[in-house]
């Protein structure tokens, strides 16, 4: 089995252990259970398929694999948006990899990432707001002064080296010990890198530099390498995050995750904190000492 017919296998798997016979509405189940969750047969019957058809395809087999029929799995697996896309994302590549090649099946490195100059204006413009660019891997781009300045760990980080130039949000939470104390829910900060990861590793699998930081986290982190096996996946688009900043200590802020229709791959993402809040009063005075940084 290849590495990407056991994604697909795992991935399956990991998802059809999550679903119990009472939420999948499934009133009568006899016997003894040897798996958690339900079984391959079972999800063949809520899917509409086959025993035989379904087992192919979660032993990894998704070439030429219908889109109503992974409709119907993800529909059995009472997959979420995220997981619904991933499932397809692993399909598209399944089904790229039958084609006849032309060179753009295996694995290559892109070309160096760069911020347009009009969308650092657009961050620069954003004087109030905590704002960067990043790219699939959780490299940082590009920021404005308060965005440098609410993630200056990152930036600071002994991660960077000189082969390692661009801050990696990934690297720094798995790899730099001071990332417990910067992010105050440290498990869901790491959980939610993985899961970025592992969806844009569906989403690009030739990408050779995002499989060589995945396969130095997993080298060197065995949080990463558990937490990876997980196959959680994720579309990072809002929410709140908190930060324990070393100069104003803690913010609460909500954020917007905006993919760049013009740059594939790239996402900006802005912070804000509630009004007349002690996290606004927080980001206020990180402001200044950004701007005290930038006069020096």
């Amino acid at each position: 089995m290849n590495a990407k017919s056991t994604e697909v296998r795992d991935f399956l798997v990991t998802r059809r252990a999550k679903i119990t016979p009472e939420q999948a509405g499934l009133q009568h189940y006899g016997g003894n259970r040897r798996v958690p969750g339900l079984r391959r047969e079972e999800v063949a019957m809520l899917a509409g398929v086959s025993a035989d058809y379904y087992t192919r395809v979660e032993k990894g087999n998704l070439a030429g694999v219908s889109d109503s029929v992974l409709d119907a799995i993800a529909g059995a697996l009472q997959l979420d948006e995220a997981e619904r896309v991933y499932l397809f994302d692993l399909a598209r590549a399944a089904n790229a990899a039958g084609r006849p090649r032309t060179g753009t099946g295996q694995q290559r490195r892109r070309s160096p990432q760069r911020v347009r100059p009009v969308v650092q204006q657009i961050l620069d413009s954003m004087t109030t707001t905590a704002a960067f660019v990043r790219n699939g891997r959780l490299d940082i781009l590009a920021a404005n002064p308060l965005g440098r300045a609410l993630y200056s760990p990152v930036f600071d980080s002994p991660t960077r080296t000189s082969e390692v130039s661009l801050p990696n949000l990934a690297r720094f939470g798995f790899l730099d010990p001071a990332a417990r104390d910067y992010f105050p829910d440290y498990d869901k900060s790491c959980h939610t890198s993985v899961a970025i990861l592992r969806t844009e590793a569906g989403r690009d699998p030739h990408n050779r530099d995002l499989s060589d930081l995945i396969g130095e986290l997993s080298t060197r982190s065995e949080d990463f390498r558990t937490r990876w096996a997980a196959h959680d996946v994720r579309l990072h688009r809002t929410g709140t995050k908190d930060f324990r900043h070393p100069v104003v200590g803690e913010l609460a802020l909500a954020f917007e995750a905006m993919e760049l229709s013009a740059d594939t791959g790239l996402t900006l993402t802005a912070y804000t904190a509630r009004p007349d809040t002690p996290s606004a009063e927080r980001l206020q005075l990180l402001a200044n000492w950004a701007a005290t940084l930038a006069g020096s």
